[in-house]
């Protein structure tokens, strides 16, 4: 079939046919690529379905759809240019290639390395997904501590090897840079460069230490120095904390092993104490019955442990002191403020019953606060 004469006619060297057909192939990829990207992760995902329990193709899809599909674009822009001729300068040497087909394959090259290294680190992000979700079917304690302390560590490890390489392969296939003499000179310069990043490197070597150690998990709620707080991340540099004021603190990971660290969430029970003042006029058969209907009420609570103490501690001016010390078997604070408000209560109900008076108008405690 012979073209009509008008496709014929030429610009910039590229006959008006190889640019129709440059643009159909751009049209026809931008219209397929979408299509393409579902079938490509489909198929992705029948091939690892064996071992992706717990994950459905519709999550693999979402992580995949959009890096795909640029990539596929990125196919399709490279094979629609490749139709066309680029012209030759005058001075050009013979045998070379022209510098705009050299320039639009590095700018190509770079967006296709770019978009493997993003496809990538979805495929990361997708492994790690079916491995936490492999140890919630499990449903237990250990695989729960992996899924919150170490799967996040190794998802941000993988992904800095994944981009260091993705940068590695920039430098030598578009910048056409010697890559393993760059490797050698980084050995000759590493002492300085540890030396500048000394600190780093502490808090680096400490993350290792931390998950190897495993003093604390996510979740915990630790006491590191002057800082309390329930631990949200263990990062490669620090520890992010949630403080009881809702705070978000962050530590560096050599302050987490460095000072004397507190895991109150490993802890069997919290402990209560608190000094009671009665007056002068309270007798000393009031005491006794106080403090017994007393150690008995807080013994019948569910939550305390048996070992309760309440003694006649001191007798003062300011009045008869009575000392209170008892322990709640719970991780939860909101349980252990429940507990100790409910046996306030009862202890005020029975000092009420038996007629005693605490020291003051209408009554004082002194309490020493409890800590979290």
């Amino acid at each position: 079939m012979k073209l009509p004469p008008f496709l014929s006619y030429e610009i910039l060297g590229n006959a008006l046919s190889q640019y129709l057909l440059a643009a159909f192939i751009l049209l026809v990829g931008a219209a397929l690529r979408q299509l393409l990207s579902k079938l490509l992760s489909k198929v992705l995902f029948r091939l690892t379905k064996r071992y992706t329990a717990g994950v459905s193709e519709s999550e693999l899809h979402d992580l995949l759809i959009q890096p795909l599909s640029v990539l596929l674009f990125l196919v399709t822009i490279y094979v629609a240019f490749g139709v066309l001729r680029y012209p030759m300068p005058p001075s050009a040497v013979p045998g070379a290639e022209p510098w705009p087909k050299v320039a639009l394959l590095r700018v190509f090259l770079l967006g296709f390395i770019a978009t493997v290294t993003w496809v990538v680190l979805r495929l990361v992000d997708f492994a790690l997904l079916v491995v936490r979700r492999r140890n919630e079917l499990r449903e237990t304690a250990g695989s729960n501590r992996l899924d919150s302390q170490f799967l996040p560590f190794a998802k941000d490890l993988l992904k800095v090897l994944v981009i260091i390489i993705g940068i590695m392969v920039v430098l030598g296939e578009v910048f056409g840079v010697n890559v393993t003499a760059l490797i050698g000179g980084l050995g000759i310069g590493g002492l300085a460069v540890a030396f500048a990043a000394k600190e780093s490197l502490e808090n680096l070597i400490a993350s290792f230490t931390i998950f190897l150690d495993q003093p604390f998990g996510v979740g915990d709620l630790v006491t590191a120095g002057d800082v309390s707080g329930t631990v949200e991340k263990i990062g490669f540099r620090s520890t992010r904390l949630r403080t009881a004021e809702k705070s978000y603190v962050t530590v560096p990971n050599k302050s987490m092993i460095d000072k004397p660290l507190d895991n109150l969430s490993l802890r069997t029970s919290r402990r209560v104490g608190f000094t009671l003042v009665f007056d002068q006029r309270t007798t000393s058969a009031q005491l006794h019955a106080i403090i017994a209907e007393a150690i008995a009420a807080m013994q019948q609570h569910a939550l305390v442990t048996q070992d309760v103490q309440m003694k006649f501690n001191a007798l003062t001016p300011a009045g008869k002191e009575v000392t209170v010390q008892y322990f709640v078997e719970t991780t939860s604070y909101d349980e252990y403020l429940n507990t100790k408000e409910d046996l306030n209560y009862r202890i005020i109900e029975v000092v009420e019953q038996h007629g005693g008076l605490f020291a003051g108008a209408p009554a004082q405690i002194v309490a020493t606060p409890a800590k979290l």
